[in-house]
């Protein structure tokens, strides 16, 4: 199965690409919404967790006490590292298994915000970024999560770069309204579909 990951820095508009992919017939794996989901059903993961940072990091109800967990690795970044040291494998994991449920479709995108921060592109054949300026996404962030222009930088300066990540794509869609989306999806969308057979 080819296999395509997808990045962008923040307010690039990976998620409106990858909707695109979607109505094309591509499957499309979220890591932000599987680590979520791994958190709270992944058994070593939960193990992991609570011994990382205290069982008060579930509830009773096995749901994830997002604020003590939060308040934990929110302003350091070593307990960050251990966080993501745990929840990464087990998203690689899920990612695994999500695959092999894909059996029809000719190829998968895996989108993730930290695709090249966390290694995980290494999983994947082809990498896609999404491009924009930086002063139009802290236009988009802001508006669509009513959060400050400096709160939007602060986000996006813990990721690697836009120059960083478009050295490291070998795929790249421009979302910055030089050029339509949709024609360059569908140019990539050929493309993928003529790779896919050497990996099947």
């Amino acid at each position: 199965m080819l296999k395509i990951g997808i990045t962008g820095n923040i307010g690039s508009g990976k998620t409106t690409v990858c909707k695109i992919f979607e109505v094309l017939g591509i499957p499309v794996f979220y890591a932000d919404e599987a680590a979520k989901e791994v958190m709270i059903t992944d058994a070593a993961l939960i193990t992991g967790i609570k011994q990382a940072f205290g069982a008060e990091a579930y509830f009773d109800d096995g749901t994830l006490n997002r604020k003590h967990i939060a308040g934990i690795v929110f302003n350091d970044n070593e307990q960050l590292n251990k966080l993501n040291a745990l929840v990464h494998p087990a998203v690689f994991r899920a990612f695994d298994n999500w695959v092999l449920r894909q059996k029809d479709a000719p190829y998968v995108l895996k989108e993730a915000a930290i695709l090249f921060e966390s290694g995980s592109y290494k999983m994947c054949d082809r990498t896609i970024m999404v491009s924009a300026p930086l002063e139009l996404r802290m236009k988009r962030v802001a508006r669509r999560d009513g959060i400050s222009a400096g709160d939007v930088k602060a986000r996006d300066d813990r990721q690697f770069t836009e120059e960083q990540k478009l050295k490291m794509a070998d795929d790249v869609i421009f979302n910055d309204y030089t050029q339509p989306v949709i024609p360059q999806v569908l140019k990539l969308h050929q493309l993928y579909l003529s790779l896919a057979p050497q990996y099947q």
